[in-house]
């Protein structure tokens, strides 16, 4: 496996060629979800983002900055934390995951969404990623879609080792570049390979004089393609 400075260096080039990129707005259909959400009376959640201009079919945008203004706006109360879950599985999916809002529906009709969502969120919000990972459990709901959860619900201050999002994109950007999380946490617990990613991007992330969250970024939009041009 690739060291921490082997890392650092592989990454350079990367970060240096995308440095001025930022992450654009995920673009959403509203009428794909409101079936599945009007059931359980989220369906207003599909007002949150901004409508595209450019559509004809009343698609809208919603970008991370729409999920941290919801995470301040809705509130730590269930039915606020329930509405910032929707936001989060629907930024998520965008518009290329078409079983998206069947389980998100799966999800909301989970009679341990409360207690999960809210324990979750204080486990993030007090660094408890080990915690937050074993705990997380509703229906249709894995790790790319409940590190999104995790990135989200973390309202640290940036000086802190936040959650970031690990989904299969990022997955196959670090397996490029040579860098397994099995053996960085030195064990297949799941959860303890997402806290070595954690703290192994935040760390090549300061190296490299950007946020964690724009590499995590980078190497999702990266989609395993690691090689400067």
């Amino acid at each position: 496996m690739a060291s921490q400075g082997d890392m650092v260096e592989r990454l350079r080039p990367l970060v240096e060629m995308h440095r001025g990129r930022r992450q654009a707005p995920v673009r959403f259909r509203p009428a794909t979800w409101r079936p599945w959400l009007e059931p359980h009376g989220a369906a207003h959640v599909l007002k949150l983002g901004v409508l595209d201009a450019t559509s004809r079919s009343g698609e809208r945008l919603i970008s991370r900055d729409d999920l941290a203004a919801a995470r301040q706006a809705l509130g730590a109360e269930p039915e606020g934390l329930r509405d910032l879950f929707v936001a989060v599985m629907i930024w998520g999916a965008g518009m290329t995951n078409g079983r998206a809002p069947r389980y998100t529906s799966a999800a909301l009709g989970d009679a341990r969404l409360s207690h999960v969502l809210d324990a979750t969120r204080s486990a993030v919000r007090v660094g408890e990623l080990t915690r937050a990972y074993t705990e997380f459990t509703l229906r249709g709901v894995k790790r790319s879609f409940f590190t999104k959860w995790f990135a989200t619900v973390d309202d640290r201050h940036a000086e802190c080792e936040r959650a970031l999002i690990l989904d299969d994109r990022v997955f196959r950007s670090l397996n490029a570049l040579g860098w397994s999380s099995k053996e960085a946490a030195g064990t297949r617990r799941w959860s303890a390979r997402y806290v070595a990613y954690v703290g192994a991007m935040h760390e090549w992330a300061g190296s490299l004089g950007v946020s964690a969250a724009w590499l995590e970024w980078l190497l999702f939009d990266l989609n395993g393609r690691a090689e400067a041009q």
